[in-house]
């Protein structure tokens, strides 16, 4: 047997029994929160905490369950809270279960997908009070609460590795951001000033989009605005070359770079601009500078962010000698690597901890259920 098997016969040898959520919580909805002052509480939509107001309505552990919108988005709180009419709390009896482990098992039992509206995703009290929950030895209360509070000590161990990665993460994003703009900064009688008109070629004019039902599939990557959105059998690109967004409102948001590079054999769609350089550390340089200022001066259209060629073509670098820019490269490909690649670094790690997560948690929250018994 394995480890968590082993776990299980030690600590739930006997039956465990599946209770319907309404019998052993009490589903409550929220209130509008417009009329509260502010102060320390947090006040919780579907989306998470919206404010802080100085009056709360429930002040005892709770699983919040969002009513409309992200469904999955559960939150375990224990502090004092308020909620608004989008979300959900839950009065739980904690003689049966524990908050905790009723949080994480909820979070295995895919309410996203649960929607029971037409439009804007939507859940109801009625079908949440007939999801089954797990009991342990109900037949011993103090037994029972024992074996969840074990489950929740192993999985919060998970968790908080993860948090700790999480922040560690956010810190070195701040440190970069801060060697970035120290590198990149620079007055104009300190170093020559081009435009990216002289920096670059242009290949715009060798891009071909296909619609999605004329895309022939294949293992080619093909580029949009912000990056792959899908893979086609053919290329139109082989080599190493920057694209930079050209349309879309992450112009403006900046949610994902609006210039990263890309190597190879590729396809690009007429949503990204794609640029040639003549050396790694050209390409990357601009490819920091672009991803680091605001380039709304240069950007057309509300409803449509646009970046046109000319425009883009405009945008004044700061040109240092090669070997500087060499030397500011290699700076920020080291943050980079360990902050932003989703194939190394804290990311890659964090990544790995989740799955690591989900797998035990999946494992000690799966208990066999009756014949007679279906989950909803």
């Amino acid at each position: 047997m394995s480890p968590i098997d082993d776990l299980k016969v030690e600590y739930c040898p006997d039956r465990v029994e599946f209770k319907r959520l309404g019998d052993i919580v009490r589903i409550r909805n929220g209130k509008d929160h417009k009329s509260l002052g502010d102060g320390e509480v947090p006040v919780y939509g579907s989306g998470g905490i919206m404010r802080y107001a100085d009056t709360y309505a429930y002040n005892k552990p709770s699983v919040l369950i969002p009513r409309k919108g992200s469904l999955g988005n559960l939150f375990f709180v224990d502090v004092p809270f308020w909620t608004v009419d989008t979300i959900f709390y839950t009065e739980i009896d904690n003689a049966q279960v524990n908050p905790k482990y009723l949080y994480y098992f909820l979070t295995t039992v895919g309410l996203g997908k649960m929607n029971q509206a037409g439009g804007v995703p939507s859940q109801t009290q009625s079908v949440l009070n007939e999801l089954k929950i797990p009991i342990p030895c109900p037949d011993n209360p103090e037994k029972s609460l024992a074996i969840q509070a074990e489950i929740v000590r192993i999985l919060d161990a998970f968790t908080a590795l993860t948090a700790e990665l999480t922040a560690e993460l956010n810190m070195r994003k701040k440190q970069y951001n801060y060697y970035r703009d120290q590198l990149l900064s620079f007055e104009e009688g300190d170093v020559e000033w081009k435009t990216l008109g002289e920096l670059a070629q242009n290949l715009d004019s060798k891009r071909k989009p296909i619609t999605s039902g004329l895309r022939e599939a294949g293992d080619i990557p093909y580029y949009g605005a912000s990056g792959i959105v899908d893979y086609v059998k053919d290329y139109i690109f082989d080599g190493d070359y920057l694209l930079v967004s050209e349309d879309g409102a992450n112009l403006l948001a900046r949610n994902t770079p609006i210039a990263f590079s890309i190597s190879g054999k590729t396809w690009v769609n007429n949503h990204a601009h794609v640029l040639k350089f003549e050396t790694y550390a050209e390409r990357k340089y601009v490819e920091y500078y672009l991803n680091s200022i605001d380039l709304t001066p240069y950007i057309s259209g509300a409803a449509q962010p646009k970046l046109n060629k000319k425009n883009l073509e405009s945008i004044k670098i700061p040109n240092p000698v090669t070997k500087e820019k060499e030397r500011i490269v290699a700076t920020l490909d080291k943050f980079d690597a360990l902050t932003c690649s989703i194939k190394e670094g804290l990311p890659r790690e964090i990544e790995l901890r989740q799955k690591q997560y989900e797998y035990y948690r999946d494992l000690l929250l799966s208990f066999p259920k009756p014949n007679a018994e279906v989950a909803v």
